[in-house]
């Protein structure tokens, strides 16, 4: 069941999330409850002949909850879309991944964060990455643009999940992914919308 928020509670969640990932985008460390970094890399295994690829101040930014390449395969010359790509080191994975003949794109809501990952990127030799603000909400891409869609801890700071949804499958090529790694709730959702929008950037 989605909660639907009046345009005053989404401001107050945007500001919330933006507020959180302004000092995030600076340094993960000890503002997540779970590793991040190398750490996080290594224990969500993503592969480590990649993460050798990779500075260490970059693989640093890390900040996910999960590793959405854990889900399939990025295959030589497909076109992917990161929503949320926050620093950017998914992105960079990806862009490794689908060679020189691919493409990926990364797309964030916070400067500070979009900021953070083209210096990343600048830190590389890679030349097949795009890095751009934008909302999963109203991705500003046409229909069927990616072979696949990653994202990793963003879903759930979405406030209206279902036209995010929508807005993937709409950019996803009738054959394309859509590679997922979250956060989910165990138990009831809060009865209130007031304790929902006080949690939504802790």
């Amino acid at each position: 069941m989605e909660t639907k928020f009046n345009s005053d509670e989404r401001k107050r969640i945007r500001e919330g999330i933006k507020d959180k990932y302004k000092a995030v985008a600076i340094t993960p460390e000890g503002k997540f409850s779970y590793p991040t970094g190398r750490a996080g890399l290594e224990g969500q295994k993503y592969d480590p002949k990649i993460l050798r690829a990779l500075p260490e101040d970059v693989l640093a930014s890390y900040c996910g909850v999960g590793n959405p390449f854990s889900l399939g395969p990025l295959n030589k010359g497909e076109a992917v879309l990161d929503i949320g790509c926050g620093a950017g080191v998914d992105t960079l994975v990806a862009a490794i991944m689908v060679g020189t003949e691919g493409r990926v794109t990364g797309i964030d809501l916070i400067p500070e964060m979009l900021k953070r990952a083209r210096t990343n990127l600048k830190k590389t030799s890679l030349k097949n990455v795009t890095l751009r603000e934008g909302s999963a909400e109203k991705l500003p891409f046409p229909d069927e643009t990616f072979d696949v869609v990653i994202s990793n801890g963003v879903f759930n700071l979405i406030p209206d999940k279902a036209k995010a949804l929508r807005e993937v499958f709409r950019v996803l090529k009738p054959s394309g992914r859509f590679l997922l790694a979250d956060q989910i709730l165990l138990g009831e959702m809060p009865v209130d919308t007031e304790s929902m929008i006080k949690n939504w950037s802790g």
